[in-house]
């Protein structure tokens, strides 16, 4: 989840992202008959990789049908939102001049709407027009760096970012850039693929599922043993994983941002992939990691990425106005400090196990 979360290589490095990994409990009850088959699919998409599982009681629909569909709509999101893709929608929008209307699918406009009321209500520390600061910094599809960039190209590329030099036509599906600048959606593309999948599955009869892109998930019904699905919370420890807290899931999204997994190091600073749009450089600050639990998981996955960046206490303040239910990690010297909002708190598992040194819960 996050700005500079790439749809590329160096993602898949990190292994899906590896901020939110699951813990599914599909187990059936004991002493229970002629119980629902579990199914579990996989494969690649948007540079990382995707997960369902799902309890298969429809006569005549296969799993391999499931799968064709699953895949058909991750290629579309694909083709519409990667920044890899020279032929993608995004790609051609941004190579456009400024000053002419862009037509675009509605699965574009969409995703763009949702990214510009975000950007708006976190006072902009999110913006998906900060892709040349993206590839500035090594994170984008033009390649690795493994050195800060100078100053002075930060604030030359720091005049090509706003979204307030977009316009949109809802009517026509239309944008236009009134200046030079670029969009990148990998902060929210994933959650939407997500959204899509779940959309889909629920359209063919199967209610009960978890689907998982890059580590943004979508739950609905019940697990396998006829409980909410139990997911964790990865402690955000770049040397390691161990799991922070579970907590139990049923027809929500959540999605995770963190700054430990995709990073680089030169001249003894840690540099993370979160681009502080405002500033134009990698945040740098003690808030480690956001889990935003959201009815959707594109809306999970752009305020898990908008809450990292604005640091641990005007988060906080921001997701308790905007009513979210979010949990929050902060490395505070060698110590992981855990708080969540009260609306979080009806996920977290009675018996869930936290890892933190310290709670302010």
């Amino acid at each position: 989840m996050t700005l500079a979360v790439r749809l590329a290589s160096r993602q898949l490095q990190s292994h899906s992202r590896g901020w939110l990994f699951c813990f599914l409990l599909a187990f059936f009850l004991a002493g229970c008959q002629r119980q629902p088959e579990l199914v579990q699919l996989a494969g690649d998409t948007m540079g990382t990789s995707w997960h369902v599982s799902y309890i298969s009681d429809l006569p005549g629909v296969t799993n391999e049908q499931v799968r064709q569909g699953i895949e058909a709509q991750l290629d579309q999101v694909n083709r519409a939102m990667s920044t890899y893709m020279n032929d993608s929608e995004i790609s051609r929008f941004n190579e456009l001049a400024p000053h002419s209307w862009f037509g675009s699918s509605p699965e574009f406009f969409t995703v763009l709407s949702a990214a510009l009321d975000i950007g708006q209500k976190s006072d902009g520390a999110y913006d998906v027009t900060v892709m040349p600061l993206v590839n500035l910094w090594g994170f984008g599809p033009k390649g690795i760096t493994n050195t800060a960039p100078d100053a002075r190209d930060i604030a030359k590329l720091l005049e090509q970012v706003g979204q307030n030099h977009l316009r949109l036509e809802g009517e026509d599906l239309r944008v236009m850039k009134l200046r030079e600048l670029s969009l990148d959606f990998s902060s929210l593309a994933k959650g939407y693929g997500v959204d899509r999948v779940a959309q889909w599955l629920s359209a063919q009869g199967i209610h009960r599922f978890m689907v998982e892109v890059g580590g943004e998930m979508r739950l609905s019904g019940l697990s396998g043993r006829n409980d909410p699905w139990r997911i964790a919370i990865e402690q955000p420890d770049s040397n390691e994983r161990s799991m922070a807290v579970t907590i139990s899931l049923s027809d929500v999204a959540v999605a995770t941002s963190g700054d430990y997994r995709n990073y680089f190091e030169a001249d003894g600073h840690r540099y993370s992939h979160i681009i502080d749009p405002r500033t134009g450089s990698p945040v740098a600050h003690d808030l480690v990691s956001v889990t935003v639990v959201h009815t959707s998981c594109m809306i999970a996955d752009a305020w898990a990425t908008a809450l990292t960046v604005l640091g641990a206490e005007r988060a906080t303040a921001v997701a308790q106005e905007q009513g979210l239910a979010v949990y929050f990690i902060r490395r505070v010297g060698d110590e992981f400090v855990h708080s969540h909002t009260p609306l979080f708190a009806a996920y977290l598992d009675p018996t869930h196990v936290q890892n933190s040194n310290k709670s302010e819960d």
